[in-house]
């Protein structure tokens, strides 16, 4: 199996990319789904959040209320610096946990969507191929200050933040241009899928860990023959 690393910016579209993926079948892992998992309340995540932000970062039941911490962390290097610190290593675990186990319900691939895929650097490793969503610069700016309720000012300081475009864009193997309508996002990523299920390595790489699997194996058996020989 390989890992399709799926990224872009700040609401260009990965989600709904992500979503016709699955749509067609495709294993998915959502990045930001993980997230909320690992910060459920309770967990070592959890508590070593609340331990260093305290009770403002939580909603009466417990929950994060991750809009409160990302306005907390986004101006202040250092907490930003904690936060990655207690969440990365944890989602990033988990994902990789999840890879392994469609790896073995014998999935050929999957998608990973990966917001911070090339900022941080820490799954580029594992990805076998690598899409960024794009749309236009406007379009990104209204798109996220409608769906995070901010101001223009602060929309843009936050796309800022992220590696531009551009960058993203260069350094992928496929672009997905989400400036028009569904059904051309559609037809872009189901052009992708079926590019990728042309791919050959999948197979190669299954014959090298089968291979790799009952070299184990009969090295094993010849130990233990070889012991059993010994002793009569």
């Amino acid at each position: 199996m390989f890992i399709v690393g799926l990224t872009g910016g700040l609401a260009t579209g990965k989600s709904t990319v992500l979503a016709i993926f699955r749509d067609n079948g495709i294993a998915v892992i959502d990045a930001d789904e993980v997230a909320k998992k690992v910060l459920e309340p309770g967990t070592k995540a959890w508590k070593e959040l609340r331990k260093y932000f305290g009770d403002e970062v939580l909603y009466r039941d417990g929950k994060v209320n991750r809009v409160r911490l990302g306005e907390i962390v986004f101006d202040n290097i250092e907490k930003r610096r904690k936060l990655n610190a207690i969440t990365h290593p944890r989602i990033q675990s988990a994902m990789m946990k999840m890879a392994v186990t469609y790896f073995f319900s014998g999935h050929r691939y999957i998608v990973m969507e990966v917001p911070l895929l090339f900022e941080t650097g820490k799954m580029l490793t594992f990805m076998h191929k690598i899409i960024t969503v794009v749309c236009e610069d406007h379009q990104q700016l209204e798109r996220l200050c409608k769906r995070s309720d901010f101001t223009e000012v602060v929309a843009k300081k936050r796309i800022n933040c992220q590696m531009p475009l551009e960058q993203k864009v260069a350094k992928s193997d496929f672009v997905i241009d989400n400036s028009g309508d569904m059904l051309n996002t559609r037809y872009q990523t189901e052009s992708i899928i079926r590019v990728l299920k042309r791919s050959k390595f999948t197979w190669y790489f299954r014959a090298l860990f089968y291979i790799g699997f009952l070299s184990l194996l009969f090295g094993v058996a010849h130990i233990v023959s070889n012991f059993i020989y010994s002793e009569e």
